[in-house]
């Protein structure tokens, strides 16, 4: 429905009327665009999507006019419906802890010094990162205690640090939503999600209106923007790797343009980390020896 009330008639080359009382197409203009019934074009849209053949799914979604990632998102419904897997994942999942990030993959996060680099999954859980990465994710990652994966969503719409993280905040909310709906089209039984979609609507007006929107959309790259508590402003190109060995998970790297002044406070960032670091080593040495001594 909220496809159909984007398409225009003209958009859709048929002629238009002045007694439409619905924006965008009737439904019996998709159905005639498609080729099916008014009938069954209405049971589509009302979710009754299982047995639909992949020809009717191709030709509703030639004349909603979905680009690539909705149609997708659309087979990967009707897949669903049909109780076939996508993207070779169970159709539900507990809620249990995620499971930890293997070793490899942590090596080779940590062998990438120059950018900030962090796994995240299907539930925007951000399972480990990288050195300059946890210093990086300082006001979401805090000091990494409690016993909670820190997760991306619920800092974008529950914590008010978000908004001073973010200068393109409501950008980020609608990436956000949008690549949770692609993943709600290959896992829409699934619990966590669920329970994750189901807190954020109740907590944020935001997060309802935008989930309301079903915007679908993949982010792979481009660019962002972030305004960080200690170095300041950063732009960032980022490019987003799906883990073959994992379906859901992805690796995310944020580079900087070389001698940038995004570059330059990168590198202090980076420094700041290191001397962290070497704080952090220390105490726990002092604390060592202290504990020596009282032996």
């Amino acid at each position: 429905m909220t496809r159909r009330a984007k398409v225009t008639p003209q958009q859709a080359g048929l002629p238009a009327d002045g007694n439409r009382r619905v924006a965008g197409l009737r439904r019996s203009e998709v159905a005639m665009l498609a080729g099916v019934s008014v009938e069954y074009y209405a049971k589509l849209e009302r979710g009754a999507i299982a047995g639909a053949s992949a020809s009717v799914l191709d030709a509703v979604s030639t004349a909603l006019q979905l680009d690539e990632t909705e149609s997708i998102h659309l087979l990967d419904l009707a897949r669903a419906a049909d109780g076939i897997p996508t993207s070779g994942r169970p159709r539900r999942r507990s809620a249990a802890t995620p499971a930890p990030v293997r070793p490899g993959l942590q090596w080779a996060l940590d062998s990438l010094t120059d950018g900030v680099a962090f796994v995240r999954d299907q539930y925007q859980n951000l399972l480990a990162t990288n050195e300059l990465g946890r210093a990086f994710y300082a006001p979401l990652i805090g000091d990494g205690e409690g016993g909670r994966s820190p997760n991306l969503a619920r800092f974008q719409f529950l914590d008010p640090a978000s908004r001073d993280f973010y200068p393109d905040w409501d950008r980020f909310a609608e990436m956000c939503v949008s690549s949770m709906w692609v993943e709600a089209g290959k896992i829409p039984h699934d619990a966590t999600l669920q329970d994750l979609v189901g807190e954020l609507s109740t907590c944020s007006d935001t997060f309802r209106r935008l989930w309301g929107a079903h915007d679908v959309r993949t982010h792979g790259s481009g660019l962002k923007r972030f305004e960080h508590p200690v170095v300041g402003e950063l732009t960032v190109t980022y490019e987003e790797l799906a883990i073959t060995a994992e379906p859901g998970r992805a690796v995310i790297v944020y580079s900087t343009e070389p001698g940038s002044q995004s570059a330059q406070r990168m590198r202090l960032l980076a420094s700041w980390a290191a001397t962290q670091r070497a704080e952090r080593q220390a105490s726990a040495g002092h604390g060592v020896a202290q504990q020596g001594q009282g032996r």
